[in-house]
């Protein structure tokens, strides 16, 4: 008997912002790197710049899935395009299509299903670190055949600080206590990079070394050390990119 491929996934890629233009020219923008680490073997993306005012379809039918891509914008800054994407990703959860947000794209959920996302009191989140996976996360499909710890690529100030009813933590650690939620039962959201790979975290982190440099001797830490500490601690991250492939092999 012959063995019938499995039919291609169709996946909507909402693109929520864009990467600073050193990182773009070392190593391409947010987009980029969602399609090399999932790679285009069952998948077919539409990618949707809505930062940029690019119309939404009229509704999600006929996509997989819809993912949302991080940003360097803020959720605290209210735009038209925001409220609009927020409304599509709920609505599309709500018929049915599993949702992904990441990063900004989790902040966004949770703002639109009433949570609050605010300044993390804890300060920036940059660089590798790892995660620690609540009961809940140990039992959701998203982590699967993930250990209970990870690590992770992280590049946030804000945080959803007050979660949404219904929502439900699945990832924390020590600096953002909700680093995965789960919103609906067909809608995620991570805090992390799952589609970062460790290029890409180097060249964000120098691209923001004036900013990061700034904010380690605000705290106090020794001149000049925070950016090699941050590029020294970077490590692959092979488990958090499971989690995109989870994603699509799970709840689509």
């Amino acid at each position: 008997m012959t063995r019938q491929p499995a039919p291609m996934k169709n996946v909507l890629l909402l693109k929520a912002g864009d990467a600073a233009t050193p990182v773009q020219r070392s190593v391409g923008d947010y987009e980029r790197w969602f399609l090399q680490t999932i790679g285009l073997s069952g998948q077919r993306f539409d990618i949707l710049p809505v930062h940029r005012g690019a119309p939404l379809p009229r509704d999600a039918r006929g996509y997989d899935a819809v993912m949302m891509t991080g940003s360097p914008l803020s959720v605290t800054r209210r735009e038209p395009w925001m409220e609009r994407a927020g409304a599509f990703m709920a609505e599309a959860g709500e018929q049915g299509i599993p949702v992904l947000g990441v990063c900004f794209g989790q902040q966004l959920l949770a703002e639109t299903y009433g949570g609050q996302v605010t300044r993390n009191p804890n300060g920036r989140e940059t660089g590798t670190v790892e995660v620690t996976l609540s009961p809940e996360g140990r039992a959701d499909p998203l982590f699967t055949g993930l250990p209970e710890r990870f690590a992770v690529q992280e590049t946030h100030e804000d945080i959803v600080s007050r979660l949404p009813a219904g929502a439900t933590v699945l990832a924390s650690n020590a600096n953002t206590a909700t680093q995965a939620l789960a919103f609906r039962p067909n809608v995620r959201g991570v805090q992390f990079h799952p589609e970062m790979p460790t290029d890409a975290m180097r060249a964000v982190i120098l691209a923001r070394e004036d900013a990061l440099e700034a904010a380690a001797r605000e705290a106090g830490l020794p001149e000049g050390g925070a950016v090699h500490r941050l590029l020294a601690g970077i490590t692959p991250t092979p488990s958090a990119h499971r989690v995109l492939m989870n994603f699509l092999e799970h709840f689509t």
